[in-house]
Order: C-alpha cells, then structure tokens, then sequence
C-alpha cells in the first residue's frame, strides 16, 4: 500500500526511450543549423581544416556577399509576392471547396470529388512536370500568376485531406442555427465555420508558406523571366564550374530563412492546435 501511494505521489515515470529519440530528432536539426551558422561565418581557407569547429577569424562579410550576389532585395520580394498570392489564395479556395465536399459527402458525387483530390497525393510531380511547363508557357502563364494559381492548385490534394477532417469536427448545430436565422449558405461558410477555422487555416497557411518559399523545382521550370527569379533559384549563383563559393551560399540560406522563423514562432501555436484536431476525425 504505501508502495503505490508513494507512486502516486511522485507521478508517472519517465519515458527514457521516447526522451532518447526526442533528444535523437532535436540533433538531426541543431547540428544542420549549427554547421550551416559556422559556415557562414567562415572564410574560404578555413573551410578545410576546422570542418564543425568553431570559426578562428569570423567574416560577416559573407553576409554583404550573399545579399549583394544575390539581389537580395528583388529576389525577397519576388518570393514574398508568391508566397503571399499563394497563401491568401489557398486558404480562400481550398477551404471553400473542403466546406462543400465535408458537409455532401453523404452524396456519392461529392465522395468520388475528395478521393479524386487526394489521389492526387500519390502522383509526383516530375511526371507531369514537362506538359504543365508545356501548357503554362502556352497560355502565358510562364510568370508571376502561373506560379501562383500552381501552387493553389496543387496544394488542393493534401488541403482538402486536412480541412475536411477539420470540418467534420465542427457541430453541424451551429450552421442550422445560422441559417434559422435567416443566413445564407455563403453567410454561414464566411461568418461561422471559416472563423472556426482559424487554427486548420493557421497550420495550412504555414505549410503553404513553407512550400511556396523554399521551391527550387516548380519555379525552375515555370518561370521564364529572370526578372522574376525567387530566391532558391538565384543561389545557385554560388557554385560555379570548378568552385563553389560555401560561406556566402551558407549565409544566404540563414538570411531566407530568416523570415520563416519569424513568421513560425509566432503561429506555433495555432499550427499544433490545428494539426492535432485535424487528426481527431
């Protein structure tokens, strides 16, 4: 008896083997960071020798190369005018679409539409890469707003996947009493359910952002303007055909990402809450 009351007491035990793999998982991303923010530190010469040891002579100057090799400013931009389309149009579309095929997924059109746009999740893009760069370049949207309409598109499959799980967690209860007093379905989706959403939104907004930010793939075979360029796109600037130039290409991965961290510890919170009850239903 005074065993387990002393148990209860001091609580459940410590879970070694899931803090063993945490502590495991937390490495696999502190030491990438850690070696990219000492490279980029560096100079050229000490690359060789110091390999993950701390930089002897530190050379911020990197940092003004990679801004200056890059057209930081215009490139920035660049991405941050896609990924903002992306995002605002995402979220806009694809959870109207969710709303309708989670509340008629009782009628047999509705469930052939959402298993059609999450089989999509099981195609990869490199097959259908040359005739989507093929037909945007036809209908000349080979810029800016071909990247963008792309990427909404192309984030229907796993989108609809989520906010439809998201969906059915929501009481049906509310929108009968909406529309009781007299809204509209269109009144219903804006005032009730699509603030509701604001974690599901939150997590896919985040997502979204990732993708939009960080694609070399889709940018590369969409965008024809160099004027246009993202900046994935222009790091490439760094390797040439004998050298490649590490500190500065190092430093102008810090500075892209940058704004992501930024814009993640401040939606932290509403992306786990929307994952975790996305994954309810």
């Amino acid at each position: 008896m005074a065993t387990t009351l002393r148990r209860r007491q001091d609580g459940p035990g410590i879970n070694w083997w899931l803090t063993a793999l945490l502590m495991v998982l937390a490495l696999t991303i502190a030491v990438p960071l850690y070696f990219a923010v000492v490279t980029a530190l560096k100079t050229t010469d000490q690359l060789g020798g110091t390999g993950f040891g701390l930089p002897t002579d530190i050379r911020w100057a990197n940092f003004a190369d990679a801004w200056r090799l890059t057209d930081f400013p215009r490139t920035a931009l660049n991405s941050a005018v896609i990924t903002v389309g992306a995002v605002v149009l995402t979220l806009l579309t694809n959870s109207m679409v969710a709303y309708a095929i989670a509340r008629n997924m009782h009628r047999r059109l509705f469930k052939i539409l959402y298993y059609y746009f999450v089989s999509a999740l099981f195609v990869p893009f490199p097959i259908i890469m040359l005739p989507v760069a093929k037909e945007t370049a036809i209908l000349h949207l080979d810029n800016r707003v071909g990247l963008v309409l792309l990427y909404v598109v192309y984030g229907l499959a796993f989108n609809i996947f989520i906010f439809t799980a998201y969906i059915n967690s929501i009481p049906q209860a509310l929108e009968e009493a909406a529309v009781i007093d007299g809204a509209s379905t269109w009144q219903v989706f804006w005032r009730v359910i699509f603030p509701l959403m604001a974690p599901m939104n939150a997590t896919v907004g985040i997502l979204t952002c990732l993708w939009a930010w960080n694609d070399f793939l889709l940018p590369l075979v969409i965008l024809s303007d160099p004027g246009s360029a993202t900046l994935p796109l222009v790091q490439y600037v760094f390797q040439s055909q004998f050298q490649t130039n590490y500190p500065a290409a190092f430093a102008s991965y810090l500075m892209a990402m940058a704004p992501l961290l930024i814009v993640y510890v401040f939606a932290q919170r509403w992306v786990i809450s929307g994952v975790t009850r996305g994954a309810v239903k």
